[in-house]
């Protein structure tokens, strides 16, 4: 393992933030990508990473890694010292007041302006042709403040990769993906290994945050190519949510490397001849813009009347506001007939608080899909 230190650039004179990579196996093959806690007060993806250290260091030394895998353990060095009056803010950035998972660059372009003459009928070879491009599309892009140098070396690392898995996590809530409908049967896999209760495909979620930066240049080239110039999409990149904020424990921060790496198994990139059967398919694929927030429409408390995890139908309630001065309770219904799979860990909501979140089948959003 080969330990990479990225110096950030200074926002001011004598301060020092540097991002760490942990390089496992040989460069230049086949390569993964994985990330903790890109929001840095998401501290589940912390410790799954930690326990991936040690599976990924023996497959090394034992000679099963077929591959490179690339982990950031932590992701974002700038929002780990963000602490103020006894808490953390690990979501948006204390200057700028931006989301660290936004405003990732889009390499489309640069990337295709390189290679567009040089793409021809075979498929290997111009996905091969693409991902170099992408690498020095990457290399050339500036930054001007520490944020702008973080997301620059976080994509730089990532953006050949066959694999990236970002790992976050929700409030409260089941184990669930974001990904694209262009890598479905291959998110399928992961969905399986990991164990998902939830799957949320988008085109284009909005905000352009990392896993979309990376898997989205794909098929964005590829609509510009002539016919007979293929190109398949060639990164699966996903957002896994690790249940909730709380969920900080030994064994399912275990559970979840071990299913990362079984993924890792499944796609050739570890070897392992004794590797236990890949478990079924739990949840199908449903639209992100189907996902249903309950929204609080004035202050209060927060008490929950359903858990994550239950089959609710459209207007079933979920969760009362209750005004503590007036004593007004407002109770929020299912915005769709689906699964309650996720739902905020604060129990006092400000009006406009989205305070759950219904996984429905029916397409009935637009627009910018993620949360703020």
């Amino acid at each position: 393992m080969r330990t990479q230190h990225h110096t950030l650039l200074a926002a001011t004179p004598g301060t020092r933030h540097e991002l760490v990579s942990l390089h496992y196996g040989t460069p230049g093959g086949r390569k993964v990508y994985i990330q903790g806690a890109l929001h840095a007060d998401e501290v589940p993806g912390l410790l799954v990473a930690h326990h991936l250290r040690g599976l990924l260091a023996t497959a090394e030394a034992e000679g099963r890694l077929l591959g490179e895998v690339v982990l950031v353990p932590a992701a974002n060095p700038l929002g780990l010292r963000q602490w103020h009056l006894r808490g953390y803010q690990g979501r948006f950035e204390f200057t700028s007041g931006e989301n660290f998972n936004r405003h990732f660059a889009d390499l489309s372009e640069p990337a295709l302006a390189r290679v567009q003459d040089r793409l021809g009928p075979d498929a290997a070879t111009n996905v091969a042709l693409v991902r170099a491009a992408l690498r020095e599309a990457a290399a050339e892009l500036s930054a001007t403040t520490p944020l702008e140098d973080l997301r620059r070396l976080l994509l730089g690392l990532a953006i050949d990769a066959e694999l990236v898995l970002d790992l976050h996590s929700d409030g409260e809530g089941l184990l669930h993906i974001y990904t694209t409908p262009a890598t479905w049967d291959q998110a399928e896999l992961l969905v399986r290994c990991i164990d998902a209760r939830v799957a949320l495909i988008a085109e284009r979620s909005g905000g352009d945050p990392f896993d979309e930066a990376c898997s989205m240049v794909w098929p964005q080239i590829a609509a510009r190519l002539p016919a007979g110039t293929p190109l398949p999409p060639s990164c699966l990149a996903a957002t896994i949510e690790l249940r909730g904020e709380g969920d900080v424990r030994h064994e399912l921060a275990a559970q979840d490397a071990a299913g990362i790496l079984r993924l890792l198994v499944a796609r050739g990139i570890v070897r392992d001849d004794a590797a236990a059967d890949i478990p079924p398919l739990r949840c199908q694929p449903t639209p992100l813009a189907g996902s249903i927030p309950l929204v609080a429409p004035h202050g209060g408390m927060v008490v929950f009347l359903k858990e994550p995890g239950a089959e609710v139908v459209e207007g079933e309630p979920i969760v009362d506001v209750i005004d503590p001065i007036t004593g007004q309770v407002s109770t929020l219904g299912a915005g769709t007939t689906g699964l309650f799979f996720a739902r905020e860990n604060r129990r006092f909501a400000v009006a406009g608080m989205a305070l759950g979140k219904v996984a429905g089948v029916d397409a009935r959003r637009s627009g910018s899909l993620l949360s703020v």
